[in-house]
């Protein structure tokens, strides 16, 4: 299936990161691109991801027209509990978390089970840039530039079989380097934990993010590989991944599991289902005061109904929410 971005306009004219300025002539620097001393190292946040398509250019979509959220709120503003509550602690506290090593193990119902290392993961897939909207279920939202590459690419390289109809994931566990995770308060039962249908999976929409911002992701947006699903709530969109599993059986995902009455395994983006103690009907856009909330309407799939719809047709969304 092709998807075809909504609004074909270069990410120079929609964002005031200054480092984006440069965009053009970092995108024509190199026809092809390798992660230098990445298989030793790996990239740090903060350092420059080059892309390499399959013309030896980078494949750039913008799936809104609508403004970029600075990059410095992409970075600051954040949900991640594995390292705090409070929408600053990750980025407070996510540098106390190494990538490197890195792995990501593949299995389940796959033919050819195997592991990526932290140089496959950065460097071992065509990178393209998506400009993708993300609502958060506590109705604020973003706008942001991935880099990254279809989940649909790495799946396929395992071969999953006929018995495979869900795929979780999991977050690293280790509870030395998020202190979220050795919090007395927290109720969650580590790891972090999602899952998608498979088709939902091999969407060509759903994106597994390495970069943001023509940057390696930082460590408190999912470092350094996360899941981007934009038609759902960003709780779906899993971070700093570290296990994928296809499966016969649906999982029991982490929020699911805590407040099933709040978050449903779906977890489509739907403004005529309210949350149980909120509206979904607006939401607030980034960057946002009290004095300026910038609210908005909230659109059913967050706008991209005309490509994902038919996911779910038949099914009723406020009971499968």
């Amino acid at each position: 299936m092709l998807i075809k971005p909504s609004v074909d306009i270069p990410s120079s004219e929609i964002t005031n990161h200054s480092a984006w300025l440069n965009r053009r002539q970092f995108l024509g620097a190199s026809a092809v691109m390798m992660l230098a001393n990445s298989s030793a190292s790996g990239l740090d946040a903060g350092q420059p991801l080059k892309f390499r398509g399959a013309a030896g250019s980078a494949v750039a979509g913008a799936y809104t027209d609508e403004i970029l959220t600075p990059f410095a709120d992409v970075k600051r503003y954040n949900n991640f509990y594995e390292f705090g509550t409070g929408k600053g602690d990750p980025a407070r506290y996510a540098g106390e978390m190494s990538i490197d090593p890195w792995s990501l193990r593949v299995e389940g119902e796959v033919a050819k089970p195997g592991v990526l290392h932290l140089e496959d993961i950065q460097a071992g897939f065509d990178l393209e840039e998506r400009i993708y909207r993300l609502r958060c279920v506590e109705a604020w939202s973003m706008v942001v530039p991935w880099i990254g590459y279809p989940l649909a690419n790495l799946l396929q390289r395992f071969q999953p079989n006929s018995r495979a109809r869900y795929v979780q994931f999991q977050t690293l566990h280790d509870h030395r380097q998020m202190r979220g995770q050795r919090s007395f308060t927290s109720s969650i039962d580590w790891p972090y934990v999602e899952g998608l249908r498979i088709d939902e999976a091999m969407h060509p929409l759903t994106l597994l993010a390495v970069g943001v911002y023509g940057e390696v992701l930082p460590h408190q947006n999912g470092a350094p590989i996360r899941l981007v699903v934009p038609w759902k709530y960003g709780f779906k969109s899993i971070k700093s991944i570290v296990s994928i599993r296809l499966t016969g059986k649906r999982p029991k995902t982490t929020w699911e599991s805590l407040a099933p009455q709040e978050y449903g395994f779906y977890a489509n983006v739907n403004p005529g289902v309210d949350h149980p103690r909120w509206s979904q009907k607006t939401e607030r856009r980034l960057p946002s005061s009290f004095f300026e909330p910038n609210r908005i309407p909230t659109q059913l799939f967050n706008g991209y109904g005309e490509q994902v719809a038919h996911l779910y047709q038949g099914m009723d969304l406020r009971r499968y929410y």
